[in-house]
């Protein structure tokens, strides 16, 4: 038995890092899985992977989105799980003084819009199944001002976090469950790109790890998959950190 056995889940952004190690761990435990990304080949191929459906979706366009849980409904008659990961994270995305309003509306579209959309759309589909859980992506810098300045990401992922309590607490009666996910630095493509071109921006996040390392992708998709299952029932509105202690130190050891 699969602690997701006959659930149908919706992954925005599944063709690469958390997305897609999430995308592979729910497989395994019994869920139904519908890759959504831009990205064709990578996410048509994950999908066929993992005997899922890959939806193409643009989580910042209204269309788009209600577009994506149709066709989930249609394929699959329903919906259990949404995964709302999709974000970016530029590099024109720096210092308040630095980052010019399309920057910052572009990343404001993408990582907290999406959301918006994602939960305005999907939430009447887990209410037609009597409940649900809804997973968002947050981030550590929601809690804590970034070592590295990301003003827009920031901005973004707090309103991620204060978004996911307000519905965690408002649909709490009709079964359905929102947290928001908080993850440290993680080991992914993005991750790796942003930190390729800047080798002293890396060595500063990396010093304010007590781990002394980045997360792995599989390591946060084991907690999203506490998060969608019934192991975390008794969980709504929850601020779910997942980031090697950062938010609990002072200063790291050596």
């Amino acid at each position: 038995m699969g602690r997701l056995d006959n659930k149908v889940a919706v992954i925005t952004g599944a063709a690469s890092g958390i997305g897609r190690a999430t995308a592979l761990r729910f497989a395994k435990e019994g869920a139904k899985v519908v890759v959504a990304d831009l990205a064709e080949p990578e996410g048509t191929q994950l999908a066929s992977e993992i005997g899922g459906t890959f939806v193409q979706v643009d989580v910042a366009s209204e269309p788009s989105v209600k577009a994506l849980y149709q066709k989930t409904a249609e394929v699959y008659g329903g919906i259990d799980v949404l995964f709302n990961n999709a974000g970016i994270s530029p590099a024109d995305d720096d210092s308040i003084l630095t980052t010019d309003l399309d920057a910052w509306r572009r990343v404001q579209e993408v990582n907290l819009t999406s959301v918006y959309l994602c939960c305005r759309y999907g939430i009447p589909y887990l209410q037609e199944r009597g409940g649900g859980s809804i997973i968002n992506t947050a981030s550590f810098v929601a809690v804590l001002g970034s070592a590295t300045s990301q003003i827009s990401y920031t901005a973004s992922k707090g309103g991620v976090l204060s978004m996911s309590r307000e519905l965690g607490v408002q649909f709490a009666r009709e079964g359905i469950r929102v947290n928001a996910l908080c993850p440290g630095p993680v080991n992914t493509p993005l991750l790796q790109e942003l930190f390729a071109k800047d080798p002293e921006r890396a060595a500063r996040r990396l010093v304010h790890v007590p781990m002394g390392r980045f997360a792995e992708p599989e390591e946060i998709a084991s907690a999203v998959l506490f998060l969608a299952s019934d192991d975390s029932s008794f969980m709504t509105a929850s601020t779910f950190l997942v980031d090697g202690g950062i938010h609990g130190a002072y200063v790291t050891p050596l």
